[in-house]
């Protein structure tokens, strides 16, 4: 491999190649406008780990150091089964990255895009799972702003990943700009502070488009033009409402999933309320049955 230079846009790391003296590259995962994301062997951990790292032609990007920085500092602060863990990061030199546990399993939006909609006997402890990770983030006063099937990976437990651009609830509230990803952003973080104040509510908000997904395996609005400067024209979900649910979902699951989509965040419920209403669903469900499932 060749070293890039800074105006390159990719490490092009291949199997066998060093990534830092301690990460061997495996293969590369995907990545974003400032960092790429590669599956690599860790010596010292001796184990396979996910290895993020800013873009060659980013490393010297003010806001991408400083959004790498956030993401660390928050997976610092955060310890719960759903989440990813962070192993530990490098912040300066030729190649800043984190350090992050790889979890064996397929991404929800895979699974939705190859196999269609969810049967119950996943959707149900899938949407149990994440509201506790949501009750944990509201304990920790934090948000994560890009709750979406691509940032959930599928197993037992459900994994939530990608802090990139979680915040303090606090700066999430400041926010004046769109942050997250537009099919599954709350109206409240399309265009803020006009379409309201990002909180809690909002990751509650993604978590009720993501199981609406993957329950419909359609998204709950219509795609809006991500080229327009109208934001009524981008963003369908601050004019519209949520499409509805399949006729062969149970009612209660129905009503508490779409609840999750009310324009106003104080109509939404909280993250252990969804929890409770999803509940009785999976007791009923033959996977509930066999576990003697109960959320307390």
């Amino acid at each position: 491999m060749t070293e890039p230079t800074a105006g390159d846009e990719s490490w092009g790391f291949t199997e066998g190649d060093a990534i830092t003296d301690d990460l061997t590259a495996i293969r590369l995962l995907g990545g974003g406008t400032s960092y790429e994301a590669y599956l690599a062997f860790d010596d010292v951990t001796y184990a396979p780990t996910v290895v993020k790292v800013v873009r060659p032609h980013r490393r010297d990007d003010t806001s991408s150091l400083r959004g790498l920085a956030r993401e660390v500092d928050m997976l610092g602060s955060v310890n719960h089964p759903v989440v990813a863990r962070g192993l530990r990061a490098v912040l300066e030199g030729e190649r800043p990255h984190v350090v992050l546990e790889a979890i064996d399993g397929p991404r929800l939006s895979t699974l939705i895009r190859r196999h269609g909609p969810l049967p119950e006997q996943q959707y149900l402890p899938l949407g149990i799972e994440l509201a506790s990770a949501l009750h944990y983030f509201r304990r920790r006063g934090i948000v994560h702003l890009d709750i979406k099937p691509s940032n959930v990976i599928m197993g037992a437990p459900a994994r939530l990943i990608d802090l990139s651009v979680a915040r303090t609830v606090e700066d999430a509230e400041a926010l004046t700009y769109p942050i997250g990803t537009d099919e599954y952003m709350a109206p409240e973080q399309c265009d803020p502070p006009g379409s309201g104040t990002p909180g809690f509510a909002s990751d509650v908000w993604g978590l009720g488009a993501t199981l609406f997904h993957a329950i419909a395996g359609y998204r709950p609005f219509a795609g809006g033009d991500a080229a327009s400067d109208d934001v009524r024209r981008r963003f369908p979900q601050l004019a519209d409402l949520a499409y509805a649910l399949p006729g062969t979902v149970a009612g209660d699951v129905a009503k508490v999933v779409l609840a999750c989509l009310e324009p106003d965040p104080a109509d939404r419920p909280l993250p252990h309320e969804l929890a409770e209403g999803l509940q009785p669903a999976l007791e009923r469900s033959p996977r509930g049955r066999l576990a003697g499932w109960k959320v307390r």
